[in-house]
């Protein structure tokens, strides 16, 4: 168990490092100076070539590559045996001067509300139609399931959000279109507190659960028929035992299993991934961060958002590959 640990946090910090190096690169591609953003619009060429030097802008790639990893790395000063802990530092925004961690830390939270609230939405949609359709196939509820699935797969977030806030937030006048509401801590005259967070969530939520809930209707359909006719399931029918306790203990317990492994990646890549959703409502969590740093060329914020996306999918998937380890001993052997 310990070897097959070992080679998943190797394989993580390999995948992290290929992820940070790829994105710094591209940003050295473009052809644009990023140290004109930082000194101002109104700089001269001896002012940007000033701040090319102290942001250290002037040295080699591969130099300032391992300066962002030495930035980033938690030890430091190595005094002793296990050196002085410290936080990773993101850097500074060449277009606001704002601390990158202060501004992923802003963000974050928005995004996370997107997503674990998604989660829990679309669980709750999928879940009983899942089943009920791997319960009676070709039925009306099944069809029905299936263009739901065909419906949500094709669909574009962005189109979903544009329909739902046009129908739900402007006609029927329901939720708000856009803007975000803090769940602890609103600005002045902003609003704020659970209910209204929940009231400006409920399109967003709304727009994950579609796109989520299509392909887990898909999975755990599929999967509940496939567990339906395994030999132990008709054994245990064979032996007298109750409906209700074939398809809590032997169908649903089976099939489950893929469908927690799915949940526990897909939290992990909505988590880097919902820049869609929130650029359609206006919500300023990391994704439309990333695309705002993105449009001004703003390198550390960019690379501060990948890192945040890179680690959290990283985590979850580690996390993910831990727990099937632990429920089935083959996956050790891989």
């Amino acid at each position: 168990m310990y070897r097959y640990l070992i080679r998943r946090l190797l394989w993580s910090v390999v995948l992290f490092l290929a992820v940070t190096l790829v994105t710094f690169v591209i940003f050295f591609v473009i052809p644009v100076n990023p140290a004109s953003l930082a000194a101002g619009r109104t700089a001269t060429a001896e002012d940007i070539k000033r701040v090319e030097k102290a942001l250290g802008l002037d040295r080699p790639l591969p130099i300032q590559y391992a300066k962002y990893l030495h930035r980033l790395s938690p030890i430091t000063c190595c005094e002793g045996a296990l050196g002085i802990f410290k936080r990773p530092d993101l850097g500074t925004s060449y277009a606001s001067g704002i601390k990158v961690n202060h501004t992923v830390t802003q963000a974050a939270p928005v995004t996370a509300s997107l997503v674990f609230g998604g989660a829990v939405f679309w669980m709750l949609l999928a879940l009983p139609i899942g089943i009920l359709s791997a319960l009676r196939p070709r039925s009306l509820l099944d069809r029905g399931a299936m263009v739901f699935v065909l419906i949500g797969i094709s669909a574009h977030p962005v189109w979903l959000g544009l329909i739902f806030a046009y129908f739900i937030g402007f006609k029927l006048g329901l939720t708000p279109i856009t803007g975000y509401a803090d769940f602890f801590n609103p600005g002045p005259g902003a609003p704020g507190g659970p209910i209204a967070w929940a009231h400006h969530m409920l399109l967003p939520w709304l727009t994950f659960m579609i796109l989520f809930a299509a392909q887990y209707v898909r999975m755990i359909r599929a999967n509940v028929m496939e567990v339906m006719n395994e030999d132990y399931v008709r054994t245990a029918r064979a032996k007298g035992a109750p409906e209700s306790q074939v398809m809590r203990s032997h169908i649903l317990r089976n099939a489950m299993l893929a469908v927690v492994t799915m949940l526990g990646m897909d939290i992990g890549l909505a988590l880097g991934g919902a820049i869609f959703t929130e650029a359609v409502y206006g919500l300023p969590g990391l994704g439309q961060t990333a695309l705002t740093a993105i449009t001004g060329s703003d390198l550390p914020v960019v690379l501060g958002v990948t890192v945040f996306g890179t680690v959290a999918i990283i985590i979850f998937t580690l996390i993910v590959d831990v727990v099937y380890a632990f429920i089935d001993p083959r996956i050790r052997l891989g």
